[in-house]
């Protein structure tokens, strides 16, 4: 039996006694994904969709030496005011060490999914997955939330992988670590800003009856790990893959140019992008986090009525 050190949130807390449906979320999308003070007018938008869609969310950060599972309106603005180099981007590498230094760390995708899972909740929002990064067969760089996926048994709704990334070569690794990957409502895989990636999606399902009822039989089945639904991002709100393409290339070769590795890649790409956008990929990216958080509150409900 696991000891996690776990505050709940009052709200989080009554959901989770009662067996009612509850949505995890990430915190790196705040102090890293977004700037103060868009950051925590999207944590609140985003909080308030999964309400609005029936299940109680639980935003996820370490702070304080505990891992917070919902956070107060005071803790999630504290968070949000956070300079990005003073929270910790938390995976599965370092979250003992952040609880063990009692400094605030965000949670990547693989975080919240550990975290989420030690709190007993099934279903995980978020914007875009990690992945395989463009030159990976050079630099190995691969995103420790593929094998988060592989091991831990949470449903991850996101807008496919983030596009900075090389999506065919993403997509392959989790087909090999054996991860379930559904589109949903559609045929092909969508690409975060963009629909429709062009690539084949391996699954598909149209309601989260469906989803949650895969999610069961996995379990069942006895098979470990987690699934993907790659959800699009709604089309009044999508940039296509022609109009984002070049500008991620651009940023991509800046980042090589200047040098930037590891851990800092995806923000800086974010960054930059927003900047040649000219702010319209980050509404994109709040209206992505705002579809997907809406989506997975339908599944988390539909858990909890199969129940």
């Amino acid at each position: 039996m696991h000891d996690a050190p776990l505050t709940h949130s009052p709200e989080a807390a009554a959901a989770l006694a009662a067996g009612g449906p509850v949505v995890a979320l990430e915190s790196t999308i705040i102090t890293h994904g977004m700037p103060w003070p868009q950051n925590l007018d999207m944590a609140r938008e985003v909080e308030a969709a999964v309400r609005a869609a029936g299940a109680t969310p639980a935003t996820i950060a370490v702070m304080g030496g505990s891992i917070h599972v919902g956070l107060s309106e005071d803790a999630l603005e504290a968070l949000a005011r956070t300079p990005p180099e003073q929270a910790m981007k938390l995976s599965r590498a370092d979250l003992a060490a952040c609880l063990v230094s009692g400094r605030t760390g965000a949670t990547t995708v693989a975080a919240t999914m550990i975290c989420a899972h030690l709190a007993g909740i099934r279903v995980f929002a978020t914007g875009g997955i990690g992945g395989v990064h463009r030159g990976a067969e050079h630099s190995f760089d691969i995103s420790a939330d593929l094998q988060e996926l592989a091991q831990t048994p949470v449903t991850v709704v996101a807008a496919g992988a983030k596009a900075i990334l090389d999506l065919p070569k993403t997509w392959e690794v989790l087909e090999t670590l054996g991860v379930p990957v559904i589109a949903y409502g559609q045929d092909t895989l969508p690409a975060f800003w963009s629909r429709d990636s062009g690539i084949p999606a391996p699954l598909r399902m149209d309601s989260p009856d469906q989803i949650a009822a895969a999610a069961a039989m996995r379990a069942r089945l006895g098979l470990g790990g987690g699934q993907l639904v790659a959800n699009p991002i709604p089309a009044g709100a999508e940039i296509t893959q022609s109009q984002i393409l070049p500008v991620i290339l651009k940023a991509l070769d800046e980042a090589e140019a200047q040098g930037i590795a590891a851990k800092s890649v995806t923000p800086f790409l974010l960054q930059r992008i927003f900047e040649l956008t000219e702010g319209r990929s980050l509404g994109s990216n709040i209206a992505l986090v705002l579809n997907n958080a809406r989506l997975a509150a339908e599944i988390a409900v539909a858990m909890t009525k199969a129940a």
